[in-house]
This record gives C-alpha cells, sequence and structure tokens, in this order.
C-alpha cells in the first residue's frame, strides 16, 4: 500500500456528458457549492507538498478522476507532473476518464508520466446507452476512439463499467465485446443509487439479477483461465487474494474504509469521493495538510463508522470474503445480501481450486 492515496478532482463536478447514473453529480447536489471549479496551480503544487510531507520518502499514489478531469487541461497536467517529480520519486498516477477528449497530445502526455488510464464505458454500442454527452448524443465512438488511440501509445488501460439491471442481463454480450475488442482488464461496479434514494428502475439491479451477474460473469472467467486467455476482473481477482490471505488492492473490497484523500477543485478535502459532502469536510489544502486532517476527529469517525457491519453478517459464512458487501456507501445503496451468498455458495468450489 502507498504511504498515502490522494484523489483529484482538478475539474470539480464539472463534465462534457451527462451519464444517467453519475453519482458524483447527486453527491455535489447535495453541498452548499456543488461545483467548486478549476484547481489553481498554487493549489496543485500544496496538495502535492503535503503529500510528499505525509509520505515522507514513501510511495504517493494520485488519482484524478471528477467529473471529468481532463477538462482542467493539458497546462495543469503538465505543470502538475513536472512539479510532483521534483518532489518525490515514488509517484503513482492514474486517471479516470470518459475518454471522449483524448487526442495525441493527451496521449503523448500520460505516456510521458506513466499515467495508468481507466475508461469508462458499459459495452458495445447498445449496453453503452446510458453514457451520452451534455447534448444527449452517444458517447460510444468518441470512447471507443480513445481506447485506440490509447493502445496505440502503449499506455495501460482498464476498462470501468457500472453495473445496471440492463447491463447485468446482457453480461456475456457485454464480456465478449470487451474480448473481441482485446479489454483484459475490466471492473465492474454495481449502479448506486442517490444517497438516501429508494427509487427501483431498470439502473439498479435486483438481488436476483446481481446473481445472475455474478454467476455468469464468473464462469466466462473461469472459462478464459481454464484455456489459458486470462482476463482480469477486478474483483474477482480480489476475492481470489482475499481467500488466500493476500492483501486485496481494490478500496471497499475489504468491508471497511481505508485512509485517503479526496482533493476537490478548490482544495476542500474530504475522506472518500462517495463523500465529498459538506458534513464530512475535512479541511482545506491550502490551510491545512494532510498530516493533520488525517488526525483530526472527523477522519476517525468516518472510518469507525465503516467497521459497523449488519447483525446478520455475524453468523454467516461467507464473511471473510463477502465483508457485509464490501463499500459502505455500495452496502447503504442496496442490499444485496441474497445475491452475495448464493453466489459464493455457487463458487466456493471453484473458488478453492484457484486458490491451489
Amino acid at each position: 500500500m502507498p504511504a498515502i492515496s490522494v484523489m483529484i478532482k482538478p475539474a470539480s463536478s464539472a463534465c462534457n456528458m451527462r451519464c444517467t447514473y453519475c453519482f458524483y453529480h447527486d453527491v455535489a447536489a447535495r453541498r452548499e457549492q456543488a461545483g467548486m471549479g478549476m484547481m489553481s496551480y498554487p493549489t496543485a503544487r500544496a496538495v502535492i507538498d503535503s503529500a510528499a510531507d505525509y509520505a515522507d520518502g514513501e510511495e504517493i499514489f494520485f488519482t484524478f478522476q471528477g467529473g471529468e478531469p481532463l477538462l482542467a487541461g493539458k497546462d495543469f497536467f503538465r505543470k502538475f507532473f513536472a512539479y510532483a517529480s521534483g518532489k518525490s520519486e515514488k509517484i503513482t498516477y492514474a486517471l479516470q476518464t470518459n475518454g471522449t477528449l483524448i487526442d495525441k497530445e493527451w496521449a503523448r502526455i500520460f505516456a510521458e508520466n506513466g499515467v495508468l488510464i481507466g475508461l469508462s464505458l458499459d459495452g458495445g454500442r447498445e449496453d453503452n446507452a446510458f453514457r451520452v454527452m451534455s447534448d444527449l448524443s452517444p458517447a460510444f465512438e468518441r470512447t471507443l476512439t480513445a481506447a485506440e488511440l490509447l493502445r496505440s501509445h502503449g499506455i495501460q488501460f482498464n476498462i470501468l463499467s457500472v453495473v445496471t439491471g440492463v447491463l447485468a442481463d446482457n453480461i456475456e454480450r457485454v464480456y465478449e465485446f470487451f474480448k473481441s475488442n482485446g479489454f483484459k482488464y475490466l471492473q465492474f461496479i454495481p449502479c448506486l443509487r442517490p444517497i438516501d434514494g429508494k427509487e427501483e428502475s431498470e439502473l439498479y439491479m435486483t438481488n436476483e439479477q446481481y446473481y445472475r451477474f455474478l454467476t455468469t460473469l464468473f464462469k466466462l472467467y473461469l472459462r478464459d483461465i481454464e484455456r489459458g486467455d486470462y482476463v482480469s476482473i477486478r474483483r474477482f481477482d480480489n476475492w481470489v487474494r482475499m481467500l488466500r490471505g493476500e492483501a486485496f488492492e481494490e478500496c471497499g473490497v475489504g468491508g471497511y474504509c481505508s485512509r485517503q484523500f479526496v482533493v476537490e477543485g478548490g482544495g476542500n478535502v474530504y475522506p472518500c469521493d462517495f463523500y465529498c459532502l459538506d458534513e464530512w469536510l475535512l479541511g482545506n489544502i491550502n490551510t491545512s495538510s494532510f498530516s493533520a486532517m488525517a488526525n483530526c476527529e472527523k477522519a476517525a469517525a468516518f472510518l469507525r463508522a465503516s467497521l459497523i457491519m449488519p447483525v446478520k453478517c455475524k453468523d454467516c459464512p461467507y464473511f471473510r470474503i463477502c465483508r457485509g458487501g464490501g463499500c459502505k456507501r455500495a452496502r447503504t445503496s442496496y442490499n444485496y445480501c441474497n445475491a452475495y451468498r448464493e453466489f459464493f455458495k455457487y463458487a466456493e468450489k471453484e473458488f478453492a481450486a484457484l486458490i491451489k
């Protein structure tokens, strides 16, 4: 694990797309100040300086998200990378993007600085229908073009998909589409309801849909491992690691929150991008430090809250891997206990074989 993990939202909640299920649009709308503007260069330097002080020579992990982080512009990222390289030699960069703004110059910037790219894509043209531009036109072709640009420049990238009820029902088609395009690193995240939301729609899987999604995808995962054509599915990979007694690397899969910092455009700092809310504001990087904020009572309270598990988890034979449904935000969005229980019961023998 890095000494410090910092997620940066250099364009705040600004985005050039209007995805139907965007969780951060919901988060930002609940704050007194929804959009916090583009991050200034002095604020970026304050982030880097404080992260370097906190890490004290150990590893630093910077992730850029949004909104759409590329809206901050190429000059912002050039200056960020140049300044950061002078502060530490142990920095890892990742960036999550919709890909629609990527051109050859962006690709060169990523390649020169070793940035791992997460590309948001839910499948083929039909399955990507919830991902639309601000004028409601499809984003599919632009994102696919971005993938080819990244590949042609030798940039490592993975695919991140939001699992709606629609995607869950068509996971075999989605998976084969990804494989046919040479996408071998996949991450699937269940679609989140708005905070405190209870509505039902095609966006949100039922327990039955999630169970079918997990079992179908797991069969495909095992099939390709047996064929020597391994495709990394992040959640399955992490469950295998956990069952082997190894460290997991996906945030939230352990069932509790880890210490991290999310820095909004104006410098406000929060403990998690799902909770960039006024009540969880830890401070501002322009007037405080990561060290001070890490040790404040609000940060401690946030971590403690994630340790509270449903009572029924106490006697569950699958708790050691399910961990109460993983991420706290995910389990408060939808109770998938039945889906997880039935899936782990179904997959128990296969997981045991993978461990060996």
